[in-house]
């Protein structure tokens, strides 16, 4: 495991199949990867000293380690798996939402605050995704491509670094509307008497919110400094 001194990003990039622990705890270690691992775990309320026991006593870990694959082959499993299944769920909560409003509206207002937050989730995401697979993938592709020639390929903004800066900012705004839904539903515990249709709600937001906790981990903490560092001719982190 990690020092506990080291960032919680890095240790979730070596411990691949700790990530699930992670979620499980509510440690934060896309967006706030940069803290120590310390840090993470105690402003989850969680004993650093725990993480290590649970991880020492689960699974042996698994994962890709995406830190030395290429960036071409992490850009593709972020489109193909994590892009795919932001889609497919942005598509299907918002009607369950709203059916679950209106069925429980009177008895758990709250079910309105759930739908405002997925909406504006939603404004966030779809165009945040185009703009990643439209203008920033592309270029890192055919960066990766470059890679050893000595010759950068031509973009439309300038360093890789400005487009990154606006994508990091964006998934800091998800994060946000993440840790509000997570407010406002308790966890996303159904109430006693919600139907199956609140279930299944609950069920796709706790989904939805650990895919873009790994999704945004994935470029964060891995794909984009290695970008940066590839741009820049220094050895990838």
């Amino acid at each position: 495991m990690a020092s506990e001194t080291g960032t919680i990003a890095a240790f979730a990039i070596a411990n691949p199949g700790a990530i699930p622990t992670l979620e499980k705890l509510g440690i934060d270690y896309c967006c706030g990867g940069t803290a120590t691992v310390e840090a993470a775990c105690r402003r989850a309320g969680v004993d650093p000293e725990e993480l290590q026991g649970l991880v020492a006593a689960s699974a042996r870990p698994t994962g890709r380690a995406w830190e030395r694959e290429t960036l071409t082959a992490l850009v593709e499993f972020i489109v193909r798996t994590h892009h795919a299944f932001t889609r497919d769920a942005i598509a299907a909560l918002p009607p369950l939402a709203a059916k679950v409003h209106g069925r429980h509206g009177e008895a758990h207002p709250e079910t309105r605050q759930v739908e405002t937050l997925l909406r504006r989730l939603i404004e966030d995401l779809e165009p945040h995704i185009v703009k990643e697979e439209q203008i920033l993938f592309p270029y890192v592709v055919s960066l990766d491509a470059a890679a050893g020639s000595g010759t950068a390929p031509d973009s439309c903004f300038g360093t890789v670094q400005n487009p990154i800066r606006m994508m990091m900012r964006e998934h800091d705004d998800v994060a946000e509307i993440l840790t509000e839904l997570r407010a406002v539903t308790k966890g996303y515990v159904a109430p006693g008497d919600g139907c199956a249709s609140f279930e299944a709600l609950y069920s796709g937001l706790t989904a939805l919110e650990a895919d873009l906790h790994r999704h945004i981990h994935l470029e964060n903490n891995i794909l984009f400094p290695a970008v940066c560092a590839l741009e820049e001719g220094r050895p990838r982190p």
